[in-house]
């Protein structure tokens, strides 16, 4: 291409050809394509299709090669001093996304990139594009997600731990003989609950809800060793369907000197009627309350987010029993499988 590159020998063009196949680096080698595309009479525009970049970038490799020859094709962004988005300032951006835009003064919940870009540069004195802010959140793993809801526990901070702490210590020493389960509820509604789903492009799933609404109630427990699974079903839930698991347990784990029942502090739990169940067992049943509002130390209430993600999220089921008997099928999976790895982990 006269005019664009500068009249090369046969030997200097088999030169950037074979330099071309050699090269590792994907800037570079982009540059070079650049070169052999136009020695090969392609015209910019030509080239900037086949390489889909802009043309501008042609033109702007072209003239560097003309003027400096074999040396300018290498990536110049080394010399644009000192690297912005380095460690003290990435560590910065970590701890502002774990934050609230509210902690540092803004009047808005939520983060946006420009206040990020903002609020960094109040921060580090680093004044970085947009899009540089991108690749940063990329850097540190950051995405965008649905908040968890939560509620704060109302014990004081001293106190809540200890109780965690001794139910921890509980079920890691459990003298022979005595077992311990994380007990919890849910809910099944045939209404089905709506969840994010893969849809193609232009497109919005449907999901036919029945309309009338139907609940059944499940009280599990799930044993804090073995994984092993107890459930019963219920159209209510109230005392007589944790009455029921209670009793199911003794009779599933009738060898057991005692059951310890790690539970929440829903009323059902400590009514006057459990309270009664409890005391004629013997001393077989114990119940541990968790601290108010910490569900992430009940370890069953992760096999019920399972069982909603892959059975009532967005579930096509016409009636109560279809569904029940999906719920049905999964626990029985779920339980089978976790059998199964307890028995290769004591063998």
């Amino acid at each position: 291409m006269d005019g664009i590159l500068p009249k090369l020998r046969w030997i200097d063009k088999q030169r950037l050809i074979e330099r071309t196949r050699r090269c590792r680096d994907a800037r570079l080698k982009e540059h070079y394509l650049i070169i052999v595309n136009l020695i090969h009479g392609r015209s910019p525009v030509e080239t900037a299709a086949a390489l889909s970049i802009n043309k501008s970038t042609v033109y702007r490799v072209a003239g560097r090669f003309r003027e400096q020859g074999e040396v300018g094709l290498l990536d110049r962004r080394e010399d644009n001093g000192d690297m912005k988005l380095d460690e003290r300032y990435l560590s910065e951006l970590y701890e502002v996304v774990r934050g609230c835009p509210e902690d540092y003064g803004w009047k808005r919940p939520t983060w946006t990139r420009e206040m990020l870009v903002k609020t960094l540069y109040e921060r580090t004195g680093i004044s970085i594009h947009v899009g540089t802010m991108s690749r940063a959140l990329r850097m540190i793993r950051a995405r965008r997600g649905r908040p968890r809801p939560t509620v704060g526990c109302p014990w004081p901070k001293r106190r809540k731990n200890q109780r965690i702490r001794a139910i921890r210590e509980m079920v890691a020493s459990l003298p022979r003989g005595h077992v311990a389960v994380y007990e919890d509820e849910v809910d099944i509604h045939l209404n089905p609950k709506i969840g994010l789903d893969w849809m193609v492009y232009g497109q919005q799933k449907e999901v036919q809800t029945p309309g009338q609404n139907q609940k059944r109630y499940l009280a599990g427990a799930m044993n804090a060793v073995t994984r092993e699974l107890v459930w019963v079903e219920g159209t209510r839930k109230n005392s007589d369907l944790f009455i029921a698991l209670l009793w199911k347990l003794v009779q599933v784990y009738a060898q057991a000197k005692v059951i310890h029942v790690i539970l929440d502090n829903y009323r059902i739990h400590h009514s006057r009627i459990t309270q009664m169940v409890v005391a004629s067992a013997g001393g077989k049943l114990v119940l541990h309350f968790l601290p108010p509002y910490c569900p992430n130390e009940n370890k069953i209430e992760r096999l019920w987010q399972d069982l909603h993600a892959n059975v009532t999220r967005n579930h096509r089921c016409a009636s109560m029993e279809e569904l029940m008997q999906n719920v049905r099928c999964f626990l029985r999976r779920r339980a089978a499988r976790a059998c199964r790895h307890h028995q290769r982990c004591a063998a």
